[in-house]
Formats: structure tokens, C-alpha cells, sequence
């Protein structure tokens, strides 16, 4: 008598919370198991690493050594679309496919940098920071209160998350300028609403600078002193993209002086953020625990879609094209 084939091992890189891993168990194919380390410490990773079939990650570093710690890995799926915190050439040359789940935090990130333009506009974190301690206070006469309606708005970065964005941003009667690598048809910027423009006009008009670019070695610090002293000084940025694409130490500066008049950041040079990092301490910033694609609602439609992925990788089936990674 044939024995059952065991089953493929799916590892999340990332520390989960238990409740999190039977929510994903919950949702898992046929012919699969599913761990993840409960903690941050990499001895805890590493003994599930070793008989991993497949590797998912959201924001953990997967680097040649974490690769090598799991060699029977045979794909390695983003949890979202952002791939720049793997190593690709290490999984290329470890013939690990990669893969991503493209456009599925599209609107979640999208509302997230909405929510972040209007808590900053509207000094929403300082009111209710105020209030929790007692204080009764109107207006903010260092920081007045502003509208986003009928402002300019720069998207730079114009993929999914972009592009959602713009929309939501129509009922607001912005102006909406974007920038990417190759504009959009005349007919196609007429329907979104929208306009090209490069990144020094964009800088030089824009009242928001919303950053939605990848982290590329042409993006990497691409918002850094200079670029901040070409944006108004009524101006706002907001970085739901990557923290490698500001600069911090320049971003800190232009705060402290005024250079601009606030920032919004879900995204760090470093994660976590160190707790004693100056932008923490700056009462013109709004800054979350890069938490933008986080949803309920978007929870088991990317999932289910993740895991197609992978089943189809374990079946010798090929992966739609919008997913695969080089």
C-alpha cells in the first residue's frame, strides 16, 4: 500500500501572532502546513527554515543567509507587491522562484495615505493628543488647520497604489499631477484626471508629495535635502511607499526648520523604527508603524491569492505573469 505524499511546508518569515497563523492555516489549500516563529529571533526562524518547501515574507530582510538556512525552498512569495527587501540574486542563484501579490493592497494603501494627508492637513494627532491630556484648545495658531480640497497634489510613483489614490482624490476637486517612469497616453491621463509632470515641477507646485514609488537604486534617497528645499514651505510629504526613498536625517532637518510644513510616514530607513528616532519627537509629523496595507477586508482575498500561487508552483504550473517576479 502507497503512502500519502507529506505534506509541502509553508514558512512565514515574518513573526506572527498565533492567532494570525490559524487564521492563515484556516485558509490553506489542500496538501499544505504552515508555520511561523513566534518571535523576531532568528534561532526561532531558523529551526523552521530547514524543511521549508515554500517562503513567505511582508516585511522581514530575506537575505543570501536566510535563503541558505532554507535549502529545499522552492519559491518565495511576497506578502504584498514590494520586493526590495529580498535578496534576488541570491534566489536566482538558489533557483528560487519569487513571486507577489500585485495591485492587492492597492486600495488599502491608497485610503491609508488619504487618511494620512487629512490627519496632517487637519492636525488630527496633535488634537487628540491634546484632549487626551486634558487640554481645551482651538485653534493651533504655530500649525493652522487646512483643507485638502482644491489643493495640488504630486503622486510620485504611479502604479496601482498610485493610481487609486487619484481617484479617491477626485471628490477633493485637486489638481492632480504624477510622475513615473513613462507617462500615460493623453486619452488615459484625460480619463483619471490627471497630468504628467516631472519631479522638480512636482516638488515646486504640489501641496502634498505623496511618495508611492518602489525602492529601486534609482529611487533609493530620492527625496533628500535639495529635494526638499525645491518643495513650498506650506507644503506636506507623505511616504507610504518605502523609507529608503527619504532620506531621514535631511526630512528631520527641513521639519526642524520649517523647510516644509509637515510630513506623514508609515515607512522607515530602519524597521522598527528606534524608538529614540527625532522623528518621533517632532510635532509636525503623523508617523504609524508602516502598517498602510494592513485590512481586514483585503486579509483572505490576498491570502487565497498568495496561496494559488503556490500551489500552482507545487503542481509545475506556472504563475500568472502579473505575479511573477523576474
Amino acid at each position: 500500500m502507497t503512502s500519502a505524499p507529506s505534506p509541502s511546508r509553508i514558512v512565514v518569515v515574518d513573526a506572527l501572532p498565533a492567532a494570525t497563523v490559524e487564521r492563515l492555516r484556516a485558509l490553506l489549500p489542500p496538501g499544505f502546513t504552515l508555520e511561523a516563529p513566534a518571535t523576531r529571533d532568528l534561532a526561532d526562524l531558523h529551526a523552521l527554515l530547514a524543511g521549508a518547501d515554500f517562503l513567505i515574507s511582508g516585511q522581514r530582510e530575506v537575505d543570501a543567509a536566510l535563503l541558505r538556512a532554507a535549502p529545499k525552498a522552492r519559491l518565495l512569495h511576497k506578502w504584498g507587491v514590494g520586493v526590495d527587501n529580498f535578496d534576488l540574486d541570491a534566489a536566482r542563484a538558489q533557483g528560487i522562484a519569487v513571486a507577489r501579490t500585485t495591485g492587492s493592497n492597492a486600495v488599502p494603501v491608497a485610503e491609508y495615505a488619504l487618511a494620512l494627508t487629512l490627519a496632517l492637513l487637519r492636525n488630527l494627532a496633535s488634537a487628540h493628543a491634546r484632549l487626551s491630556q486634558g487640554e481645551w484648545r482651538g485653534l493651533n495658531a504655530a500649525r493652522p488647520a487646512l483643507l485638502l480640497s482644491g489643493k495640488t497634489v504630486g503622486i510620485v510613483g504611479f502604479g496601482a497604489i498610485g493610481q487609486t489614490l487619484a481617484r479617491l482624490l477626485a471628490g477633493f476637486g485637486c489638481r492632480i499631477l504624477y510622475n513615473k517612469t513613462r507617462p500615460l497616453p493623453a486619452a488615459e491621463e484625460a480619463a483619471k484626471g490627471v497630468a504628467y509632470a516631472s519631479l522638480d515641477t512636482i516638488l515646486a507646485e504640489a501641496d502634498v508629495v505623496s511618495l508611492h514609488c518602489p525602492l529601486t537604486p534609482q529611487t533609493r534617497g530620492l527625496i533628500d535635502a535639495a529635494a526638499l528645499r525645491r518643495m513650498k514651505p506650506t507644503a506636506i510629504l507623505v511616504n507610504v511607499a518605502r523609507g529608503g526613498v527619504v532620506v531621514e536625517s535631511d526630512l528631520v532637518e527641513a521639519l526642524r526648520e520649517g523647510v516644509i510644513l509637515g510630513a506623514a510616514m508609515d515607512v522607515y530607513e530602519t524597521e522598527p523604527v528606534p524608538p529614540d528616532h527625532p522623528l518621533l519627537r517632532l510635532d509636525n509629523v503623523v508617523v504609524t508603524p508602516h502598517i498602510a496595507a494592513l485590512s481586514a477586508d483585503t486579509f483572505e482575498p490576498t491570502v487565497r491569492r498568495m496561496f494559488a500561487n503556490i500551489a500552482r508552483h507545487a503542481a509545475g504550473e506556472p504563475i500568472p505573469e502579473t505575479d511573477r517576479v523576474g
